[in-house]
């Protein structure tokens, strides 16, 4: 962050009564994590402040302290958006455009007539803030917000355990516990602030990873066993499940979390993408290994984005139609890059 960045930010906290927070329609650990951690700070500093979520938020973090709190817009859209047009400033944090919280909130992020502060880990944003805080180089928003709190904005203030740990949270989901994007020196001493705080990291593993429904096993057990598919000679995978697959296994928010990665487990396998059918359209999820750019392959074919080893997008259209054409599309792509 620039200096005068910080000087703004710390004038409009002098005016400001209300605050709100939003992040992306279906929010990972790392969405949440970084909102949370907003959330107990200034609150904590005794301003009136709001978490809002697009969508319901997986069953697995649920437990992650301020949760309780959070309001969800699909279930309370009234509130929701009173909330934020009653707010004086307006975080969006682990979001880079207004249309990545849904068409619910979409206008309400972008028509927002007070101090817009942006905290996030996409390329390219696409939203307008006083302030924008925003880099691909780096773990996950959640890092970001404990720099912007603990780096710039109060260097002289340690985070509470409850902050810790939501930050802790969003820094190993959006890592997959350390295994990709976290080659930056600065993360660790990140995590090493976190853990002196009071997180214990085994205990929060567990809450994250071995707190999973019975539905989300059945699930992934049918993509593994039956909708993976290899294409060897382009070092590719893919796995996908329908929206009678999702409903005849009980399926529930957040059950299909991490899915994707499975698919570059494999030796040969570079570059894979998870489908999931939903009542209008197909979600789709791009993971890869190494220099494979996901995200513009995301951005060409299927008008999603996201980084450069993770990108998501959606696909109108059939479960059908959108294998076959991301099958036509990777290997346009192979013949392009050769």
């Amino acid at each position: 962050m620039e200096e005068q960045d910080i000087q703004k930010m710390q004038a409009a906290l002098k005016d400001t009564k209300a605050i709100a927070i939003v992040f992306h329609f279906n929010p990972d650990g790392d969405a949440l994590g970084s909102a949370l951690a907003l959330y107990h700070y200034f609150k904590d500093g005794g301003y009136e402040v709001s978490v809002i979520s697009p969508n319901p938020f997986p069953g697995f973090l649920k437990w992650m302290p301020g949760a309780e709190d959070i309001i969800v817009a699909q279930e309370n859209l009234t509130e929701a958006r009173k909330r934020i047009k009653a707010a004086d400033i307006l975080f969006v944090v682990d979001m880079n455009a207004p249309h990545r919280a849904g068409q619910d909130l979409q206008n309400a992020i972008s028509k927002f007539p007070g101090f817009r502060v942006l905290i996030d880990h996409h390329v390219q944003p696409d939203i307008k803030c006083d302030v924008m805080y925003s880099t691909h180089l780096t773990t996950s928003a959640s890092e970001l917000v404990y720099n912007f709190l603990y780096k710039y904005l109060t260097p002289d203030r340690t985070p509470s355990k409850e902050i810790a740990e939501c930050l802790y949270v969003g820094i190993i989901t959006d890592t997959g516990s350390m295994s990709y994007t976290c080659d930056f020196p600065d993360s660790y001493t990140v995590l090493r602030k976190l853990i002196e705080a009071g997180v214990n990291g085994e205990d929060v593993h567990r809450r994250v990873y071995d707190n999973y429904t019975e539905s989300r096993m059945k699930l992934l057990g049918l993509a593994l066993s039956q909708r993976l598919k290899v294409i060897p000679e382009l070092g590719v995978s893919y796995m996908y499940l329908t929206k009678k697959d999702l409903t005849d296994n009980g399926f529930q928010i957040g059950d299909t979390e991490g899915f994707v990665n499975y698919g570059l487990s494999l030796a040969t396998v570079h570059y894979t993408a998870f489908f999931t059918e939903r009542d209008n359209r197909i979600r789709v999820s791009f993971r890869s290994k190494g220099i494979v750019d996901v995200n513009l392959f995301a951005r060409k074919y299927f008008e999603g984005g996201g980084h450069a080893n993770a990108a998501g997008a959606f696909y109108h259209g059939s479960m059908e139609d959108a294998i076959a054409h991301f099958e036509k599309a990777i290997r346009e792509n192979a013949q392009l890059e050769k």
